[in-house]
């Protein structure tokens, strides 16, 4: 098989497979075009969360599109780990951040809840998407999470299924440090269905906590001695649970990408 350098990656919503046409619209074309300089017949990797990746190469580019043709599978679809982060939204370099950290580190869902300190209030999922997409092609993720709606913490969990732990990250109080919590779960328990839960910039309410505690599937854990800011706590949280019960555990190498060069990202 003759080899064909992959330029770039791209998250797309179409089918794939063998001979499959894809269109992309004037951004991503523009992105092939004029900021990587690629060419008919050139080469990227395409992937939209269900079939794999696959290798496709530039059919041609036309006022505002670009097609190509899906030529074959690199990559199997691989699994997520059941992991969803459920946080405050914060300001938006922050929650830009919060959504690109998350996707890198293997999250399935990113589900934005309002509190009672949450400021602002109000979440552009268009753009928290976005970010998510940019992230999933960077760092070769095979899928990019899920966006549940955002709703009131209250709502959220009136309807929080029974079977999945929601591990509370309490800046305050005597939760125990995460790592105890998760190397002591029940075999099989901390791995998900999971959830991590992080607070505003300004913390939790008392009022919250003392509700929150009270919840059966609801478990309080540290993240150490300091105060975290909001979006430190949520890497901090994601790297103990991915460490310790996630895809970072004994195996988890096996599902590496093969290496290839760093991918431009749009911003170079």
């Amino acid at each position: 098989m003759a080899d064909h350098p992959i330029k770039t990656r791209l998250f797309v919503d179409s089918p794939l497979a063998d001979g499959q046409s894809v269109g992309l619209d004037h951004e991503r074309a523009h992105f092939l075009r004029h900021v990587l300089r690629l060419d008919r017949g050139d080469s990227v990797a395409v992937f939209n969360g269900r079939d794999g990746e696959w290798r496709a190469a530039i059919d041609g580019f036309g006022k505002g599109w670009c097609s190509l043709t899906v030529a074959e599978q690199r990559r199997q679809q691989d699994t997520t780990p059941d992991l969803w982060l459920v946080f405050a939204p914060l300001k938006k370099g922050r929650i830009d951040f919060v959504a690109e950290k998350a996707t890198e580190m293997g999250v399935s869902r990113l589900w934005p809840v309002f509190t009672r300190r949450t400021d602002p209030n109000r979440v552009n999922l268009d753009r928290l998407r976005a970010n998510a997409v940019e992230a999933a092609e960077q760092c070769e993720r095979l899928s990019v999470p899920e966006m549940g709606e955002p709703l009131p913490l209250d709502r959220v969990l009136a309807g929080w299924p029974a079977d999945r732990k929601l591990y509370l990250c309490a800046e305050a109080g005597n939760a125990r440090p995460i790592a105890e919590v998760l190397k002591d779960a029940p075999a099989g328990t901390a791995s998900g269905p999971a959830a991590l839960l992080v607070g505003p910039e300004g913390g939790f309410d008392q009022s919250e906590l003392d509700e929150l505690v009270k919840l059966p599937f609801v478990v309080p854990v540290g993240l150490g001695p300091r105060i975290l800011r909001a979006d430190t706590a949520v890497v901090a949280a994601l790297a103990c649970w991915q460490s310790l019960a996630g895809d970072w555990t004994a195996g988890g190498s096996d599902r590496r990408p093969p290496f290839r060069a760093p991918i431009p990202s749009p911003a170079d």
